[in-house]
């Protein structure tokens, strides 16, 4: 007679074995994402082709099952086909590239090879080229499969390696984080070195002026409606003067300013220690807690107050310049069209932020509460913010340690440019302030502003 097994007994059985399959390690390391992958490559049109070289960690490529022997070493008699699959799945698949506006058709794959992670033959193109056309690995190397590299040469066909070449890279599946350097080689021109992170889109590697324009403007105006710190300040210099033709000056010293200090900063004129960036965050904070209190206190004039946007707008510059400096890659040739495209992009940001700020404020104060109480509350909160801000940069700020330059002629030769900038500088601060107070010094807000 057999015995029946309970229900609940089963049941329980079912569960154990469950919970023990999934605790069970999966057998394949390759199906692991890396965390941190750095893929190298170069592009060089040359004649009627196109060659591309990569380099990729041959652990990225973790849905391909490599054959093995002994404890994990790879076994380099028998992985050439897989090379090449994975070569075609993992980088010519994602690896868009286009010869002007036209993507060009699937690469002929050229060569493959398995490397060692200390070959340093990616160096420069002709040293990579002759890696990857030349002998492989002996078969009995001992190396483990997930601590070797993928060497491949692509070859397109082109029309002329005159063309404007684009690539859009869509590498950002091999890993958790994926930065790609890539260095492009222009016939007769200087190797023009390009490094982004995941998928940055198109990428055109020998931009013409407006394509260059376009993307600075882009990138300009979304990077001041990121920039919170920007826009608190903007909107502390919103709060009084809630007339366009009171803020015209305001403004445009603010732009002025920071334009100033961005271009000199593109062109290696500001300071390049370690601790400048830091310094320039908590001069920011600074400058938004002033203006705060400065509103809760009472503003002083139109007049007053430009002087000051314009003094905090040569710091706010210097913090656009660290964001643009990671994406003057893509100017190409055209450096300062980028750099003016760039500010016209953050301008018609902050135009966009005062067609917000400036109803949303007369709505508060009109339907609300009462000016100065409304003034005094929502200043007294962004200084708040601004202040928490302040002590915390200064304690990054304080990680780091300031010492003297010591005094050589490239020290002299640095000093001398920036006293000519602060000349000029103070110069158009001049020029600017007498045309503001002609044009607005006796305007109504000014007044209103005054009575205050």
């Amino acid at each position: 007679m057999v015995k029946r097994i309970p229900p609940a007994r089963l049941f329980g059985f079912a569960a154990l074995v469950a919970t023990l399959v999934l605790l069970l390690p999966c057998g394949a390391a390759a199906h692991d994402i890396p965390n941190d992958v750095t893929v190298q490559a170069f592009l060089k049109p040359d004649g009627g082709h196109l060659h591309l070289l990569v380099r990729v960690p041959l652990q990225a490529m973790r849905d391909t099952e490599f054959p093995q022997r002994g404890p994990g070493y790879l076994d380099l008699a028998r992985v050439g086909p897989l090379l090449q699959d994975a070569a075609k799945l993992w980088i010519a698949d994602a690896i868009e590239v286009y010869e002007g506006d036209v993507r060009l058709s699937t690469p002929r794959l050229i060569a493959t090879l398995v490397a060692l992670p200390s070959d340093t033959s990616f160096t420069s193109y002709e040293q990579a080229l002759a890696h990857v056309t030349g002998a492989a690995l002996p078969n009995d190397t001992d190396v483990v499969w997930d601590q070797t590299m993928l060497d491949v040469l692509f070859e397109y066909p082109i029309q002329s390696d005159q063309s404007r070449f684009s690539v859009r890279p869509v590498l950002a599946r091999l890993g958790q984080r994926v930065v790609t350097v890539l260095r492009f080689l222009p016939p007769g021109g200087a190797v023009r070195a390009f490094e982004f992170v995941g998928n940055p889109g198109l990428v055109r590697l020998d931009p013409s002026w407006h394509q260059a324009a376009l993307r600075f403007v882009e990138s300009g105006f979304f990077h001041i409606l990121d920039g919170t710190d920007h826009l608190l300040f903007l909107f502390c210099l919103v709060i009084p003067f809630r007339r366009f033709r009171a803020l015209i000056p305001v403004v445009t010293a603010f732009t002025v300013a920071h334009s100033i200090t961005l271009i000199a900063s593109a062109y290696n004129l500001g300071p390049n220690s370690l601790w400048f960036p830091p310094l320039i965050e908590v001069l920011i904070a600074i400058s938004i807690v002033f203006m705060g209190i400065e509103n809760i206190v009472g503003v002083r004039g139109v007049q007053h107050r430009w002087m000051l946007a314009f003094g905090f707008g040569l710091v706010h510059g210097f913090g656009f310049s660290f964001a643009l400096k990671q994406t003057l890659q893509f100017a190409g040739s055209h450096l300062l069209t980028s750099l003016l495209s760039f500010n016209i992009g953050v301008e018609l940001g902050q135009l966009l932020m005062l067609l917000l700020f400036i109803p949303v404020l007369e709505v508060l104060f009109r339907w609300v509460v009462a000016e100065r109480i409304g003034t005094i509350i929502v200043s007294a909160l962004v200084t708040h913010t601004a202040w928490h801000w302040m002590t915390e940069r200064a304690s990054v700020l304080s990680q780091y340690r300031f010492t003297w330059p010591s005094v050589n002629p490239a020290l002299l030769v640095i000093a001398t440019h920036w006293m000519m900038w602060i000349v000029a500088i103070a110069g158009l601060a001049w020029l600017v302030f007498g045309v503001l107070r002609h044009r607005f010094g006796r305007s109504p807000a000014d007044k209103a502003a005054r009575v205050q």
